[in-house]
């Protein structure tokens, strides 16, 4: 009723089925979750049904009507079997209430469905997915119970329960007569507006009276004449279960538009309503009520969310919530957060826990995964290198032995760190065992929860207080009598008062659950192992390679990670019977060169699942030594690398002529690069040249100093596929040259040109300034200055800055760095400027206004990595001159263009990876909330041969000019030289969550006032679009999946195609329009959409197969083409354009997916019945016309007489319109009648 009130949870629907490994492998659709520790179950969402969940949850936590409801047996209400046949009177609503019920009470999932419930409303999935009013809903609601327990015992379920009376009275000041009467509720509907609470609206409705008087005098019908009188009312009868809502949507009438009233508004958790009742006699107890439940309201008068808070009257629930942490549990916090930060401590603690403080590497690694629950390459990895390397760096603390497999603390460390570790740990362990005391602890305290569609948390009573005010508040009141009891055998017991039948029937579905369960559980936890036999494998050329076959070398078992590896190895103790001795599993990857052993699997008693094992990994099962004899190297360190070594070696006669010789050889990737030489026998007075690129060419190749040869493989930064090239260093020409193909010189650029750029006068501009790879950027630097003949003082304030090729000068370069490091190349020009360089920690950035920006306007600033987003803004804007808080950051691409905004602004510059050299733009705009988005939102309305939805005003046939009207189109039917690029109107914006469904942004776009021209029966019948150029142009299908699923970014727009009828488009379905060729003329029909199926392939045949079926002509006479509406040009779609591959020679069927054609959803199609029009032509006068407009434009000739192209471009200057809402769908339940 009141706009899009409501949010969409997906959160328990998941399209996905398949897990995640080296192998796709099909997963069953899985059974809903068991309930989560409150042992209290939640309702999915359906798409928009968070409103009706709220209010199903209530009365579900009212006992006295959901056992009133249970009372009521088959003999009254019928049975569901019955539902179908045509005679029978079944009250469908009550019974699925009964049964959604009993499955809230004891079926062991985490939500329940109400699919079935929706259902007896009579309610279709528009329905379910439109948003509506839980205040309205209320009264619905009731209404069709009443109606649906008409002629049982519970006719008077409501009315007994809910319902009370209002007297108002007018007392005549004169003769004392007092006029009533008196009014019926089910709710009370009480004031926000320019009230503090509940209790104040109370007053002004049921204690304070309007007196008549002076010029608004009453007429009494005793006295027949106009005299004073008071007007006043009471609550005359107090129901059980007293509803209170409120007013929270109002309109402003100056505005003409709705708005929330978010000001404070208090109620209290128990009230007395004595003052308001027009009988006071009775005892205070009559008159108290308790608060049993809130259903609020999140979010603004179009767009928002319901949940509830519910209080457990019954304890049914698990409700467990500390009080608040004490400050001994925040220490403790800080203390494990402190030394999980810390791997220094982390692993002395795992080292002195061991009895000689002596522990295998890789058992340590292991060990550390299980303290605290990630592993060291994931935590400590990137700052800190490898585990290996990080206790060789600390051999003051660890001693490793000098194979580097095991590792001990220190023996003077040991004892030190002992003491120290024990006293720590005392600490810790008293922290930890002086827990607070929790609210459960207390009898007398409310069980109060927050249920969310399906997620249902504890909460304390105090988080009522935090629904006063806001955009998320109290919207709905619901109390109890407190002189209502529960009896003792109800409490905790949620099988009490359930019907047998349901009991049975709730029992059987939680053994099927289990069943379920089960066999998911077991086929989620299985996962498949390639076991790679040693006695079967061979060591040569530095990998390992099988025997025989790979077939017979590896055997596959499908193991459960549950299992502990001493499980495993059981298992295949117990498969392979021949095997003798001990047996080491080790995990091994398959690598260019073969089959390589990286990490040994330790630790019998740990899962299999906390060794990071994956599915499909490769185990090598071997004695952990040798095989065949050959001791095998182990570990990434010594990986083996497939290299390309090339050299020459005479031929011809005499050994004049020298031939070029690649052959590929394998390195230990921790081996020294000259063991080269004597791998290849040669003697070490050649030049080595290496390139890490996959074509080998003058500027890939990079001379090795003879320095460096001590160097690793894997230092000198070389990978599987790279080249090495072995040149004698006597040869007076270089060995590229000899072959023809590459240009001499490896090494003629040892020079950086430095410009001075400090506006100092210099006898020279610029100077060339020897260096190498490995010349630190100071030294560089202060030789430029000298060079230069520049002043002293420049070495404490100049910087040295890249220039590209277009002169731009880039961010500065740190003095520390070598060339290498700054990965600068010989030959760059760099610029002398004045001003220091930034720090390691800072950033040099470059900035700019607006979106309009030209190479090198940018202004530069530099900061700190850690400020964050919000103070680097407030820096720009004041060396911009800039003020307002209506401003934000975002990146700059490398065409100048506005990139992704940085929406946190709380966040650091280096949390968000921006890095020096990096450009931002200040743009004006506010962003939307984190996890927003604002979605422009266009109509499409396509040239069809008809109008599925005709606009309010009949405007049938219409097309959006530039200046944003609609102006008259084609006659319908008529011929056409256009296509079917259509219209579009802008609607306005709308702000939505990333976890809204593509089916909410419908029924949202639906509310803008702009829509209100259209009548679109619901969101079901429109297609939705991004749109790319000003046309159409990603298809978004599937209603109800995420928006952030599609990835569409906070710059896209979206536009909206109204629909004939409802369409569910499969993933391999393509939409396309195609439109007949009229014979004689250059002209088409209006386009029709077709849908074609490119499941079996994406082929011209196919295609056209599926046209001609369309058109009911034969295949052989129709002749299609793909417009191309940016070139105004046909390209005609052949069966008989195969592409052959350059490498392979081989065709490859045609996929029009592909190459030339890139068919995608929306595409035009020509279709030509060749029966009566035999040629080749597409095209059509229009586009002549556009093509002859570009050719002149191309040219320069930009004369008002050029010829005018009838296009329907988007508006691009179309004025965002104001946000009233769109015509208000009924909410209503369909019942029978039963009278």
């Amino acid at each position: 009723m009141f706009g899009d009130l409501f949010e969409e949870d997906y959160s328990s629907v998941s399209n996905n089925h398949y897990g995640k490994g080296k192998k796709l492998k099909t997963k069953a659709l899985e059974p809903p979750a068991p309930r989560e520790f409150t042992n209290l179950s939640g309702i999915r969402n359906q798409g928009g049904t968070c409103y009706l969940n709220s209010l199903l949850q209530t009365l579900h936590f009212t006992p006295e009507f959901r056992e009133a409801l249970f009372s009521l047996g088959p003999e009254e209400l019928g049975s569901l079997e019955d539902k179908d046949k045509p005679d029978a009177k079944v009250r469908i609503i009550p019974l699925q209430l009964q049964r959604l019920f009993a499955q809230l009470l004891l079926l062991d999932q985490d939500a329940a469905s109400t699919t079935d419930l929706t259902d007896s409303f009579g309610w279709t999935s528009n329905e379910e997915m439109r948003q509506h009013d839980v205040q309205e809903l209320n009264r619905i609601l009731f209404s069709a119970l009443e109606t649906s327990l008409v002629g049982t015992s519970g006719h008077d379920l409501i009315n007994r329960l809910y319902h009370g009376t209002i007297v108002n009275q007018i007392v005549c000041k004169e003769c004392k007569n007092v006029s009533e009467k008196q009014e019926d509720f089910l709710d009370l509907t009480v004031a926000v507006k320019n009230v503090s609470g509940l209790e104040d609206a109370l007053w002004n409705m049921y204690v304070e009276e309007e007196v008549f008087d002076c010029d608004n005098l009453y007429h009494c019908g005793t006295c027949d004449r106009l005299v004073k009188a008071a007007k006043s009312a009471k609550l005359r009868k107090l129901p059980p279960f007293l509803t209170v809502s409120l007013l929270r949507f109002n309109f402003d009438f100056v505005k003409c538009e709705r708005y929330k009233e978010t000001s404070c508004y208090t109620f209290p958790l128990r009230i007395n309503l004595k003052p308001f009742c027009e009988q006071s006699e009775l005892d205070d107890l009559e008159y108290m009520y308790d608060l049993f439940s809130v259903i609020i309201h999140k979010g603004g008068c179009y767009g928002g969310h319901y949940h509830v808070y519910i209080k457990d009257v019954d304890h049914l629930g698990n409700w467990q919530f500390p009080e608040g942490k004490s400050n001994l549990d925040v220490n403790l916090k800080d203390q494990k957060e402190e030394a999980i930060d810390d791997p220094l401590m982390i692993l002395k603690a795992i080292l002195l826990q061991e009895e000689s403080n002596l522990i295998p590497v890789d058992q340590l690694g292991q060990k550390l995964l299980k303290k605290i629950g990630i592993s060291w390459n994931k935590k400590y990895r990137k700052q800190y290198g490898p585990l290996r390397k990080f206790l060789q760096l600390h051999s003051q603390i660890f001693l490793l032995s000098s194979d580097e497999s095991t590792v001990r603390l220190l023996k003077d460390y040991s004892l030190q760190a002992e003491s120290d570790f024990q006293r720590n740990d005392q600490q810790v362990f008293k922290t930890l065992t002086s827990k607070s005391p929790g609210l459960n602890d207390r009898p007398s305290c409310p069980h109060w929860f927050d249920i969310n569609d399906s997620k249902v948390q504890p909460i304390k009573e105090k988080a009522i207080e935090q629904q006063f005010q806001g955009k998320e508040s109290a919207y709905m009141l619901f109390y109890r009598k407190s002189q209502l009891q529960r009896p003792p055998e109800a409490r905790a017991n949620p099988r009490y008062k359930v019907p047998c039948h349901l009991l049975n029937e709730m029992d059987a579905a939680n053994i099927e659950l289990q069943i379920k369960r089960a066999e998911c559980d077991s086929t989620n936890n299985n996962f498949e192992l390639h076991l790679h036999l040693g006695p079967h494998y061979r060591f040569f050329n530095g990998a390992l390679h099988p025997v025989v076959s790979q077939t017979e070398s590896v055997w596959d078992l499908t193991f459960d990670k549950r299992k502990t590896l001493g499980d495993l190895r059981q298992s295949i103790f117990q498969l392979l019977e021949f095997w003798e001795g001990d047996m080491v599993l080790s995990v091994a990857k398959f690598v260019p060169a073969g089959l390589h052993i990286y990490q040994t699997l330790d630790g019998d008693d740990l899962m299999l699942c906390e060794v990071d094992i994956a599915d499909g990994e490769d185990i090598f099962v071997w004695n952990g030594v040798e095989v065949g004899g050959i001791q095998i190297p182990t570990g990434g360190d010594c990986e083996p690398l497939l290299l390309n070594v090339l050299s020459l070696t005479p031929s011809g006669e005499g050994g004049e002529c020298q031939q070029l010789i690649e052959s590929p050889r394998v390195f230990p990737s921790n081996a020294q690069l000259g063991t080269v030489f004597s791998a290849l026998a040669i003697p070490e007075g050649v030049v080595v040249l290496i390139s890490n690129t996959e074509s080998i060419g003058e500027e890939s190749w990079t001379t090795v100093p003879k320095e460096d040869l001590k160097k690793t493989f894997r230092e000198q930064g070389l990978r599987n596929g790279s080249s090495i090239l072995i040149q004698d260093s006597s040869s007076d020409n270089s060995l590229l040259t000899k072959q023809g193909k590459w240009i001499t010189g490896v090494n003629d650029t040892d020079w950086l040109q430095v410009k001075n750029l400090c506006q100092l006068e210099s006898e020279e501009e610029q100077v060339k300034v020897s260096a190498t790879v490995n010349t630190v950027v100071f030294d560089i630097r202060i030789k430029a200055i000298k060079e230069l003949k520049l002043m002293k003082e420049l070495a404490e304030n100049s910087c040295l800055r890249p220039i590209d090729r277009n002169g731009k000068l880039l961010c500065p370069v740190l003095d520390s760095y070598t060339l290498k490091e700054a990965g600068l190349k010989m030959g760059s020009s760099l610029g002398l400027c004045p001003g220091k360089a930034p720090t390691s920690s800072q950033l040099f950035l470059f900035f700019a206004v607006g979106s309009d920006v030209q190479p090198g306007t940018e202004m530069e600033i530099i900061v700190e990595e850690t400020t964050s987003v919000r103070d680097c803004l407030k820096v720009m804007l004041e060396k911009s001159g800039l003020s307002g808080d209506t401003w934000h950051l975002r990146k700059m691409d490398w065409c100048y263009e506005a990139g992704e905004p940085l929406c946190e602004e709380d966040a650091t510059l280096k949390e968000l990876m921006i890095s020096s050299g990096d450009a931002l733009l200040l743009t004006e705009g506010k962003l939307p909330p984190l996890g927003f988005l604002k979605v422009p939102v266009w109509w499409y309305q396509p040239r069809i041969p008809s109008h599925p939805w005709k606009s309010r005003q009949d405007q049938a046939s219409c097309t959006f000019s530039q200046g944003g009207d609609w102006r008259a189109a084609s006659t319908q039917g008529a011929p056409s030289d256009g296509h079917a690029e259509g219209s579009l109107l802008f609607l306005g914006d709308v702000d939505i969550s990333e976890d809204a469904a593509l089916v909410e942004l419908k029924s949202q776009a639906m509310t803008l006032p702009s829509f209100s021209e259209f009548c679109i029966p619901s969101p079901a019948f429109l297609r939705a679009w991004t749109v790319d150029s000003k046309r159409p142009g990603r298809l978004l299908r599937f209603h109800h999946q995420q928006l952030k699923e599609y990835k569409l970014g906070r710059r896209t727009e979206i536009c909206l195609e109204p629909l004939q009828k409802e369409e569910n488009l499969g993933p391999q379905d393509m939409l396309l329009r195609t439109q007949m060729r009229l014979p004689g003329k250059r002209a088409y029909t209006l386009p029709m959409d077709m849908v074609w199926d490119t499941a079996r392939g994406s082929t011209a045949g196919s295609l056209r197969q599926r046209v001609a079926d369309f058109y009911s002509l034969p295949v052989e006479k129709t002749e299609i083409a793909k417009y191309f509406p940016e070139k105004f040009e046909w390209l005609p779609v052949s069966s008989w354009n195969q592409q052959i591959t350059k490498r392979k020679k081989k065709k490859k069927q045609d996929n029009l997916q592909g190459a030339p054609y890139y068919l995608k959803d929306g595409d035009t199609i020509g279709v030509k019945n060749l029966l009566v029009e035999d040629d080749d032509d597409f095209s059509t006068v229009r586009d002549d016309i556009a093509r002859e407009k570009q050719k002149q434009l191309a040219l320069g000739k930009k004369s008002q007489e050029a010829l005018h192209v009838q296009s329907s471009d988007v508006a691009s200057g179309a004025e965002t319109p104001a946000r009233p809402r769109g015509p208000e769908a009924s909410l209503s339940i369909h019942v029978g009648s039963f009278r």
